[in-house]
C-alpha cells in the first residue's frame, strides 16, 4: 500500500470509529441526566435504576472515547508532521480547551458514579448534567479545529510563512458554528435512534417492559430533537459550504456546469470524464434556492475549477446522497412517532412501531459517517483548504501500512470490547437496575 494512501486510510478509519464513540459519549449523559431528573421529580424507582444503568454505559463509553481520542491526537503528529508544524500554533487553542473540558468531564463522572446518597440530590444531578455539558464542549471544540481546516483564519500566509497569528480568530472561524451545530444535532439524532432501537428490541422480547419502555420514550424524544433539527442545521451548513467551498458543493451535487436556476440532484451516477450525471432525478431551480434563497441564483460548477483541485466527485456525491436518504427516513419515523403520541396512542405499544425503531438503530450513524465523509473527502486535495495540500503534509516515514493494520486491529478490538461490556450491562438489568423485577428484589433481599 502506498504510504500516502495508508496514512489517509488510517486517519479515516480512526475518525470513523472515534466519531461513533464520541457522539454517544456526548449525548448519553443528557439521557442519563433526564432520567435522573424524572426520578427526583416523581420518586419512581424505575427511573433511578435507569439512571444507574445508563451511567455505567456512559462510564464505559467515556473510557473508550478517551483511548480512541488519545490515539487520534498521536496520529496527527505522527502521520501529518508538516501540517502540525504550521497549523499547531494557530489552532492549538481549541485542543487545549478540549483537554480542560475532558478533565472536567472525568471529575464530574466520578462524582456522579460514586455520589449516590453522599451529595445533595440536586448537586449530584448537576454533576451528571455537567458530564453532558463538558462532553458536548469537547466535541464542539474538536469540530472547531476541523472547521479551521475547511475555513482557515487567524493568520496571514506570506511567502510560505504563517504570520500574524490570532488563535481566537482561528478558533471562531466562519465554518465553526455551522459545522458544530450540524454535528451536535446529528449526534443527538444518531444516539437517540440507536438507544431507542436497542430498548425497542428489548420491549419486544417482553423482558422488563416498564423499564425499557421508559428508556425507549426518553431516547425517542432526544431522537426527535435531532431528526427535526437536522434539516435546519443542514441548511445552515450547506449555505456556509456554498459560500466558502463552492467546489465541495459542486461535488456534493455532481454539478458540473455553472448555471442559473440550478437543479437539485437526487441520486444519479456522476461521470467525471464526460462532466455529467446520469439517471438522476432533478428538481428544477431548487439547488439555487437552497444555497442563496433565490431560485434564479447562479451556482458554480466543477468545470469552473482546475481538475487538480477536484475532490473525488463520486465519493462525495454518493456520501451526500446517503446522508440525505437516511436523514429523510429518520424524519419520517419521527413524524410517525409524533402522530402516535398525539392522535394514536395505541400505536405506541404496537410491535410494528417498535420494529420501525429497531430497523432504524444504525441509520443515524450511517448518516453521520456519510456526512463526515462529505466534509473530509470534499476538502481534498487540501488539508488546509487553499493553503496546504494533503500530499505535502504527510510523513516521509516509510511503512505506514503496518501502522494502519496495527491501529485497525486496536479499534476493532475496542469495538468488540465495548459491545461485550454494553451487552453485559443490558443482561444485568433484571438483577441490578429494575426494581420491579423478581431477580432484583431477590438479590437485594439476600444482601
Amino acid at each position: 500500500m502506498d504510504d500516502f494512501i495508508a496514512a489517509r486510510a488510517q486517519m479515516a478509519m480512526s475518525l470513523g470509529f472515534h466519531i461513533i464513540f464520541s457522539c454517544i459519549g456526548m449525548v448519553m449523559p443528557f439521557l442519563m441526566a433526564f432520567a435522573h431528573w424524572k426520578y427526583l421529580k416523581t420518586k419512581n424507582e424505575v427511573y433511578k435504576g435507569l439512571t444507574k444503568a445508563w451511567s455505567k454505559g456512559v462510564a464505559i463509553l467515556f473510557a473508550t472515547g478517551a483511548v480512541s481520542g488519545t490515539m487520534l491526537s498521536f496520529e496527527l503528529g505522527l502521520l501529518w508532521p508538516q501540517f502540525m508544524k504550521h497549523a499547531g500554533p494557530i489552532f492549538g487553542m481549541p485542543f487545549s480547551l478540549e483537554g480542560t473540558a475532558f478533565f472536567i468531564e472525568a471529575i464530574a463522572i466520578g462524582f456522579f458514579l460514586y455520589g449516590w446518597d453522599k451529595f445533595n440530590k440536586w448537586f449530584h444531578w448537576f454533576c451528571g448534567f455537567l458530564v453532558g455539558l463538558s462532553g458536548l464542549a469537547s466535541g464542539i471544540l474538536v469540530v472547531a479545529a476541523n472547521a479551521w481546516m475547511n475555513s482557515p483564519a487567524g493568520f496571514d500566509y506570506i511567502n510560505g510563512q504563517y504570520v500574524n497569528i490570532d488563535p481566537i480568530k482561528a478558533m471562531f472561524n466562519e465554518a465553526w458554528f455551522p459545522q458544530a451545530l450540524h454535528m451536535t444535532v446529528a449526534a443527538f439524532c444518531a444516539t437517540g435512534f440507536a438507544v431507542a432501537g436497542v430498548h425497542a428490541f428489548l420491549i419486544m422480547r417482553k423482558r422488563n417492559v416498564e423499564f425499557h419502555t421508559k428508556a425507549f420514550r426518553i431516547a425517542a424524544g432526544f431522537a426527535l430533537i435531532g431528526a427535526f433539527g437536522a434539516p435546519l442545521s443542514g441548511d445552515i451548513a450547506a449555505k456556509s459550504v456554498a459560500e466558502r467551498q463552492p467546489i465541495k458543493l459542486a461535488a456534493m451535487e455532481a454539478h458540473f456546469k455553472t448555471e442559473k436556476g440550478a437543479s437539485f440532484v437526487i441520486g444519479g451516477i456522476p461521470d467525471e470524464k464526460k462532466g455529467e450525471i446520469k439517471y438522476a432525478l432533478k428538481i428544477p431551480k431548487l439547488l439555487s434556492f437552497l444555497v442563496s434563497n433565490d431560485f434564479n441564483a447562479e451556482v458554480k460548477g466543477l468545470n469552473d475549477f482546475s481538475r487538480d483541485e477536484w475532490p473525488p466527485v463520486a465519493v462525495v456525491h454518493y456520501s451526500f446522497q446517503i446522508m440525505i436518504f437516511f436523514g429523510v427516513i429518520m424524519i419520517c419515523i419521527g413524524s410517525l412517532y409524533v402522530y402516535s403520541l398525539f392522535f394514536k396512542k395505541e400505536w405506541l405499544s404496537k410491535n410494528w412501531l417498535l420494529k420501525t425503531f429497531l430497523i432504524a438503530t444504525p441509520f443515524g450513524y450511517i448518516a453521520l459517517e456519510a456526512g463526515w465523509t462529505v466534509t473530509e473527502v470534499g476538502r481534498q486535495p487540501w488539508i488546509i483548504y487553499g493553503i496546504m495540500r494533503t500530499v505535502d503534509a504527510v510523513t516521509p516515514m516509510p511503512g505506514i501500512q503496518y501502522s494502519f493494520y496495527f491501529f485497525t486491529a486496536i479499534f476493532v478490538s475496542l469495538s468488540l470490547i465495548l459491545i461485550f461490556l454494553l451487552k453485559r450491562q443490558i443482561q444485568m438489568v433484571p438483577k441490578l437496575y429494575d426494581p420491579t423485577d423478581i431477580q432484583f428484589n431477590a438479590k437485594n433481599t439476600k444482601s
